[in-house]
């Protein structure tokens, strides 16, 4: 039985492998931002799956590798991370890095918007990208 409060699912084929390691590295992710963790869902899916939630839900007629719904309350982190496994290959392609680091840079990014980060402005994705360094950094910590 699975205890976690980070949940995986997939709507198309993707299946995260380690998932434990991705769990603890997430959890270390939100206790860092001093935040407490209720429960978050990640869900795996194709462009296609994606593309109709952000047009139905943000009404944006776009392909993107993410979209984050935020249930959190305070510094009580809660959400729904929407994420087309699709999109981020082609990314990493695009970045020429590895899949499993796009990857990763996608699901903190998700978290990250769970504690309150913004990327609008230039300003915000700057910080964004900055807070995704930093902490795509202790996932290897993890593994030594």
């Amino acid at each position: 039985m699975n205890l976690s409060k980070i949940n995986f699912y997939s709507e198309n084929e993707f299946i995260l492998q380690d998932e434990a390691q991705y769990v603890s590295w997430i959890e270390n992710v939100i206790a860092s931002e001093g935040k407490s963790l209720e429960e978050i869902s990640y869900i795996f899916c194709d462009d296609e799956y994606l593309l109709k939630i952000n047009m139905e839900y943000l009404d944006h007629e776009t392909y993107t590798d993410i979209i984050t719904f935020d249930c959190s309350i305070g510094k009580i982190l809660q959400g729904d991370i929407y994420i087309s496994t699709e999109r981020v290959r082609e990314n990493s392609e695009s970045f020429n890095v590895k899949f499993e680091d796009e990857l990763r840079r996608v699901l903190v990014h998700g978290v990250l918007h769970l504690c309150g980060y913004k990327d609008k402005t230039e300003e915000e994705a700057a910080r964004m990208r900055s807070k995704e360094e930093e902490k795509m950094k202790l996932f290897h910590v993890e593994q030594s």
